[in-house]
């Protein structure tokens, strides 16, 4: 199964600078591009542990047109794509599937047959990666887009940095000896955390060493 850092970013909002839209059937579309969808697939997953599969590709339309404001002769050619994704977290392997269309327009048919093949292709991988979670354009799907939020302040990162620090610390007297140390001390006061930030950073500092002490007695 996943790690919890990888359960919180998956749970994370998606960043609204990582959100681009387009005209499409009279109306504005939100969508995230492909190359951002493999990339928080890299930094959520890990390089090595997704692959992605086309499962089918079909071309089903293919028609002469006009193409811009001179007419000029062309082609348009519509095809469709299967993509299955594969994640393996831990022990598990996670499986996921999207269907998705692309559309080429231009006045070489091989040109127009590889625009629409690409498209359709990254259509389909990002409707699997969607359902992963909001950082995969889930958050897309709600019209008031409320998990879809600004981007994190210094303050936002640093804390976040931290709690997964502590997260996965394993030794309980090194934890407290980093949390204590000038560097950790300097990097707090930089990022100016309140008394509640502050506090609940050490609670939580104080919450994982008991559970360690805990593990160490367990285990001897």
């Amino acid at each position: 199964m996943f790690t919890d850092q990888q359960k919180a970013l998956l749970d994370a909002p998606l960043i609204k600078s990582n959100v681009k839209s387009r005209k499409q059937g009279g109306r504005e579309v939100s969508y995230i591009e492909g190359w951002h969808a493999i990339a928080e697939a890299n930094r959520i997953f890990g390089f090595d542990a997704w692959s992605r599969q086309t499962t089918e590709l079909k071309c089903v339309s293919e028609k002469d047109r006009t193409i811009g404001e001179r007419k000029e002769p062309g082609f348009g050619v519509t095809y469709t794509a299967c993509v299955r994704i594969t994640v393996i977290a831990g022990d598990s392997t996670i499986i996921r599937e999207g269907c998705g269309t692309g559309h080429g327009i231009d006045r070489d048919v091989g040109q127009a047959h590889e625009s629409a093949l690409k498209e359709a292709e990254t259509d389909a991988m990002k409707r699997a990666f969607m359902t992963f979670g909001n950082p995969f354009g889930l958050a897309l799907y709600d019209k008031a887009q409320t998990n879809v939020a600004q981007e994190p302040s210094m303050k936002d990162i640093f804390i976040a940095e931290t709690r997964d620090k502590i997260t996965r610390s394993t030794d309980a007297i090194a934890l407290l000896e980093w949390w204590n140390s000038d560097e950790q001390k300097k990097a707090r006061r930089f990022v100016d955390l309140n008394e509640v930030e502050l506090g609940d950073l050490m609670k939580y500092v104080g919450v994982k060493r008991q559970q360690l002490m805990n593990q160490k007695r367990e285990a001897a």
